[in-house]
């Protein structure tokens, strides 16, 4: 098995991700989607979040090694960007969605250095929003943001293009792809039901309409 897979049936076994093909949750945006993830499930798990842990501070060896700083997203990337820079033994700061409206009205808390090299630590990608408006406040702060390292991606189109876009490098643990492929191997869904799931991945816009 893969370490994508086993990450994979690690998020399913715990019920870090749902799949409902059937009867599809609604997003804050309105999408309509038959699979939802929640990431926070995994600080209850130790072995699971060690094993997080561990592959993304080996993903950030491999394709960021001169990171000095780890950052993490509030509130969400905060845990697994903590559990990452004891790994790496590197200073870590963490980005909120915007400035505090007291005190020094800080975005990023802890110590950050001008022209120091950051990769921030998101615990999923849908359009990668959130997480790019974060790399935009490191920059804005004299940072040098090398990437973003994430658990899970829904390998979104939108998602997609809003990193080449931005021209950030994105590396995550698993995928969409394979989560489903992962959840058929271990009979979470039948066949027809990765169909479905297959499908959404292709147009998710228009998805819960047909």
């Amino acid at each position: 098995m893969t370490e994508e897979s086993t990450i994979a049936q690690d998020l399913l076994n715990i019920e870090a991700v749902f799949l409902n093909p059937h009867s599809p949750f609604t997003w804050a945006s309105g999408m309509k989607s038959p699979i939802y993830c929640d990431n926070r499930i995994t600080m209850s798990y130790p072995k699971v979040r060690k094993a997080i842990a561990h592959g993304l501070a080996k993903k950030i060896q491999e394709n960021f090694p001169e990171t000095e700083v780890i950052a993490g997203t509030a509130t969400a990337g905060i845990p697994h960007a903590a559990w990452v820079a004891e790994i790496l033994n590197l200073p870590m700061i963490y980005i909120r969605s915007k400035k505090k409206e007291h005190g020094k009205a800080n975005q990023i808390e802890g110590k950050l250095e001008k022209g120091q090299k950051v990769v921030i630590i998101e615990d999923l990608i849908s359009t990668g929003n959130s997480v790019l408006e974060a790399c935009t406040a490191a920059t804005n702060e004299g940072a040098d943001v090398l990437g973003v390292a994430a658990i899970f991606t829904y390998e979104l189109q939108s998602g997609q293009e809003n990193f080449e876009r931005s021209q950030v490098p994105l590396v995550t643990l698993t995928n969409y792809s394979t989560l489903i492929d992962t959840a058929l191997t271990q009979s979470y869904i039948s066949e027809d039901e990765l169909h479905l799931l297959q499908a959404w991945k292709k147009d998710p816009d228009h998805w819960g309409s047909t």
